[in-house]
């Protein structure tokens, strides 16, 4: 799947479908909107046809209340952001993202231990055909 992004207002419902794993077009509504009556609902199900276009929801049709849920985790959703941003502003480039993060303190100690942990595990890329960016 082609990565699109997706809009805030998009975010906040997949953030719902993460917690939850799986949700009717009402649910989402009665969490978004607790307060409003019916009219929110047209706007949550423009939110939820634009997120199955781009891929990113996925509509189990078997009963007659629909329900969706997320094609990806938040974690995959969001190495594909990290990526297409490396791509837009550093030709690919995952080490000016991950310098920046490191000198301004955004990753903890243990973090960086995990990194270095990773960077130091024998990599498979190479079995795979994968590209390393060294």
């Amino acid at each position: 799947m082609d990565f699109t992004p997706i809009t805030n207002a998009e975010l906040t419902v997949m953030d719902l479908l993460w917690e939850h794993g799986e949700l009717t077009a009402r649910q989402i509504r009665e969490e978004l909107y607790p307060d409003a009556v019916k009219a929110q609902h047209g706007t949550v199900q423009r939110f939820l046809q634009s997120l199955e276009e781009k891929g990113y929801v996925v509509r189990d049709k078997s009963l007659p209340v629909h329900r969706f849920s997320p094609s990806m985790t938040k974690e995959e959703y969001a190495a594909r952001q990290i990526e297409s941003l490396a791509d837009r502003l550093t030709g690919g480039s995952i080490a000016p993202l991950l310098t920046h993060l490191i000198s301004n303190k955004r990753i903890s100690k243990h973090e960086i231990s995990r990194l270095r942990a990773l960077l130091d595990a024998p990599s498979d890329r190479s079995r795979r055909g994968g590209k390393r960016r060294d």
